[in-house]
């Protein structure tokens, strides 16, 4: 294949099982991207003020936090295929029961449902960089994770044109209660891709001679790893959540109309993702990292200021046009990341640090779900809480440098296990 799509060879030879697992991650990440987007307007026509929002999708959270680091502890040295199946039933059951819990506004059960959601996401969120790493090839490794991290991107397109197109038929049959039961039950069919691989899973990695499942884990090494995503998590959770709110209430796009733009900002997000391979093979990690997090940062500050502005006509098209560079050049990040955290601990260190990595989104999405909570309720503006977000974003940006340089160091000295 050449031309424009000649990066697409780099994703044909990752073996069968493994794309198996990527296309049952992309059927749970097709509800979650629904859930983000849809669920905060649908608690919004079910009369739930925006702190009750707010405080309910922290809930999800801390379902990812509580179980992060028991899992990642459990899962080292055992087969991590089972864990798959559990991802796969519990996040659209879950998920039926949250959209049952808000309609007839039992609240017990919607606190349970949403922990029991964000807990089945965990199932699948924690061991698949660790079983990609298992059981691909080593020159599959990068374009794996990359094929991976695109699942949330083409959840998003999928999701978003097929509520756009729904919502234009009929909005009130498909009202943002039904397109949350309806996806739901979509992602269900993941099941049937995990039932259709068959193999034997590695469980004990090859050429393990410097590496002991048992062997004390260096606690060290994973801090200085994750504190630059502890720093980007917290600053990400004062914001992602409440981008569909900002565009209704700051900018009074509909979910149709939101959807679209997203669907269009996934597509973004797909492309620019799946052109990491070949990025890092031509830039490396020192230049592509920084400063497409860079230019992302400029452009959510951007975003954010809008909000000054929003009674002209214009500023709708600024916040579009923004929001649409922002997605994928920060999320193209994430492969390559992800890829330098886990060489850079070692094997040994993997599957607490794919936990740990869960745990810290999580937990700092709970943290900064509360400060957002307390934020509304002092009045602050979706433009302050957004500007806070790139100023935690810039010092994010700035230690994955210094990560980067402490990496490649290591490299040269034959310290970094891949």
């Amino acid at each position: 294949m050449t031309g424009l799509f000649s990066f697409l060879n780099d994703y044909k030879k990752i073996e069968k099982p493994v794309i198996n697992v990527i296309v049952t991650e992309f059927f749970i990440q097709l509800i979650n991207a629904t859930f983000m987007n849809i669920l905060p307007l649908y608690m919004a026509k079910m009369n739930y003020s925006e702190e009750e929002i707010a405080w309910f999708i922290t809930f999800r959270f801390i379902g990812v936090f509580s179980l992060a680091l028991p899992i990642g502890k459990f899962i080292k040295g055992k087969k991590l295929f089972p864990f798959f199946y559990l991802s796969a039933i519990g996040v659209p059951l879950f998920g039926l029961g949250i959209v049952f819990a808000i309609y007839f506004k039992i609240s017990w059960l919607m606190y349970l449902t949403l922990v029991l959601w964000g807990a089945s996401f965990t199932f699948m969120q924690i061991p698949i960089s660790p079983f990609i790493l298992r059981n691909s090839a080593k020159h599959n490794h990068t374009a794996a994770i990359a094929l991976s991290y695109t699942t949330w991107s083409f959840g998003g397109i999928l999701s978003g044109v097929l509520i756009a197109v729904l919502h234009f038929i009929n909005p009130n049959i498909f009202s943002e209660q039904n397109i949350l039961i309806l996806f739901s039950v979509m992602g269900f069919a993941g099941i049937y891709f995990l039932t259709k691989t068959k193999f034997d899973e590695k469980v004990v990695e090859v050429n393990t001679q410097n590496t002991n499942i048992n062997a004390k884990t260096n606690w060290k090494l994973i801090f200085k790893a994750l504190f630059p995503t502890l720093i980007i998590a917290t600053g990400a959770g004062l914001t992602i959540p409440f981008i569909s709110l900002f565009f209704e209430k700051v900018h009074q796009l509909n979910a149709g109309q939101f959807s679209i733009i997203s669907a269009i900002a996934s597509v973004l997000v797909a492309f620019a993702a799946m052109l990491v391979p070949r990025i890092k093979k031509n830039i490396g990690y020192k230049i592509a990292i920084p400063s497409t997090q860079s230019l992302a940062v400029i452009s959510l500050i951007a975003l954010a200021t809008t909000q000054y502005y929003s009674q002209y006509s214009i500023a709708v098209y600024i916040a579009i046009i923004c929001y649409l560079i922002r997605q994928p050049l920060m999320n193209m990040a994430g492969p390559m990341t992800t890829e330098v955290v886990l060489n850079y601990v070692g094997k040994n260190n993997r599957e607490i640090t794919s936990a740990l990595t869960s745990a810290i989104w999580s937990g700092s999405w709970v943290l900064s779900g509360l400060m957002v909570n307390l934020m509304f309720g002092l009045g602050y503006q979706f433009a302050n809480i957004f500007l806070i977000t790139s100023a935690l974003y810039a010092v994010g940006v700035f230690m994955y440098y210094l990560l980067i340089v402490d990496y490649i160091k290591r490299e040269e000295k034959g310290l970094i296990e891949s």
